[in-house]
This record gives C-alpha cells, sequence and structure tokens, in this order.
C-alpha cells in the first residue's frame, strides 16, 4: 500500500480534527514534536556500530520499531509542512538543486568532509552540515 503525499497529508489533517488536535498543531509543537521522534530514531541506533547499523532491517523486531520511528518522523514533518503551507517535494527539490549548485560533484575528496568547499567550510567559518 503506497499513497501519494497529499493524500497522507489529508488523512493526517482529517485524523486530528476527529480527534479535536488541531488546536495543537501549532509550527512550535509540532516541530518539537518532530525533534522528539528523530531522537527516537537516532536512539534505536545509539549503540550499534556501522555495520550493526547497516543490518538492522535483518531483525523483524528493530525492523518493526524503525519504521515505526520513521512514520512518526514523517508524519509529523507532514503535519508541520501542512501548518505553514510549505510543499515539502518542492522545498526538497529546490534543496537538492541550490545544494548541487553550491557543492558540485568531484573526482575525490575526504570522506569525512563534504565535497565541494575546501576543508567543509560554511562561509560563515563553521562546519558544513546540510541535511541535503
Amino acid at each position: 500500500m503506497s499513497e501519494d503525499l497529499p493524500t497522507l497529508q489529508r488523512r493526517l489533517v482529517a485524523f486530528a480534527a476527529a480527534r479535536d488536535w488541531q488546536q495543537y498543531h501549532t509550527p512550535k509543537n509540532l516541530a518539537a514534536a518532530l525533534s522528539v521522534e528523530a531522537a527516537e530514531l537516532v536512539e534505536i541506533f545509539q549503540w550499534l556500530t556501522p555495520e550493526e547499523s547497516a543490518e538492522v532491517m535483518a531483525d523483524p523486531g528493530q525492523a518493526g520499531r524503525v519504521e515505526d520511528e520513521v512514520a512518526d518522523v514523517l508524519a509529523y514533518l507532514l503535519q508541520f509542512c501542512e501548518a505553514l503551507g510549505i510543499d515539502a517535494l518542492t522545498a526538497l527539490a529546490a534543496k537538492i538543486e541550490r545544494n548541487e549548485s553550491r557543492f558540485p560533484a568531484v573526482r575525490s575528496a575526504r570522506p569525512d568532509r563534504p565535497r565541494g568547499r575546501e576543508g567543509g567550510e560554511t562561509e560563515k567559518g563553521g562546519e558544513a552540515n546540510e541535511g541535503v
């Protein structure tokens, strides 16, 4: 079962409306809830080695936990976007395009640094930390 993004967003809106939860779905609250759910996803991987983390979906119990947390993160992100009128796919496409310009592909780079900027520095002098 795979539904498109607008359908899922409508289902989330209807779910919240049926329970009179819209009053709590402010951008601030949704951003906080999104952060909590992302932290719960991180918690699953917290003490795993890189190799163990790559195999987490092989364990049905862990796979179910990962899928549930991914669903929670996506649900809150979609509700956040709905609250602010953000088209998530358009925002993502625009971000990828900006990053393709900012970080052009190079033949070789240090694996611990983002590609495209020498030394991984941002304009402000901090470490580059782009989501996409």
